[in-house]
């Protein structure tokens, strides 16, 4: 049975990514999956934090969906005084993921802050920020070679992400927002391009899931993120 778009259970939404969004910042990439639409981008500054051991660089993230990126405006996070929390646990997770893309100490003393922006929120907002932030990220660091400002490329693995999900008891990749709203398990993976596991987070919202569902579920997302890594390589030319 097709799905409410269309696709097969395996099937990603349609992908598209536009490198060189932003003129300013060091990289920047759109990513839209399906009705999901993210601004991604990579903002270079000298010096890393003080916690940070001396010669090594920092990665990190910050994530906010825009007022009308949603079917109802939701008010800005800076109306409140203080990050949502639902803001603050993506952005820790998209700052880790891209963490273990790079060679911290290749880097050197400084700090890539990569900003998500959900445009258009259509479900998949989290994974669509790594696996586009990724790119942002590659682009910064290629920036820093080209200028002589590292001695080698930082970036040592690919990252990518996807979710998944069972819905009315099928195993579905890349949920839009109308499946994971009813969704009885909701599952986020974020991998490396040797099949490595970075994160996962599994909720049963509707029901328990068991280990064979989670094998199953992490197998669909890799499927899914070798795909995304596909095009990611094909962007950066096999950027490394």
């Amino acid at each position: 049975m097709a799905r409410i778009d269309g696709r097969n259970d395996r099937e990603l939404r349609p992908v598209t990514i536009t490198t060189g969004f932003v003129d300013y910042a060091e990289g920047s990439v759109l990513i839209q999956c399906g009705g999901t639409k993210v601004l991604c981008c990579a903002s270079v500054e000298e010096g890393a934090p003080k916690y940070v051991p001396g010669g090594t660089g920092w990665v990190t993230a910050e994530y906010s969906m825009l007022p009308r990126a949603n079917r109802e405006r939701t008010r800005r996070d800076i109306s409140r005084l203080k990050l949502s929390p639902r803001s603050a646990e993506i952005q820790r997770l998209v700052g880790r993921s891209l963490r273990a893309a790079v060679d911290m100490e290749a880097l050197g003393d400084r700090t890539v802050t990569i900003d998500c922006d959900v445009l258009q929120g259509d479900g998949g907002t989290r994974t669509a920020s790594v696996t586009g932030g990724f790119i942002a990220l590659a682009l910064a660091c290629r920036k820093l070679l080209e200028q002589g400002k590292v001695a080698k490329d930082p970036i040592r693995r690919y990252v990518a992400a996807v979710s998944a999900g069972i819905v009315d008891d099928r195993l579905l990749l890349d949920l839009c927002y109308s499946e994971d709203s009813r969704a009885m398990v909701d599952f986020n993976c974020v991998m490396d391009d040797g099949g490595g596991l970075i994160e996962l987070q599994g909720t049963g919202e509707g029901r328990s899931f068991t280990l064979a569902e989670q094998r199953e579920l992490v197998e669909l997302c890799q499927g899914g993120i070798f795909q995304l890594m596909e095009k990611q390589k094909e962007i950066l030319g096999g950027h490394r």
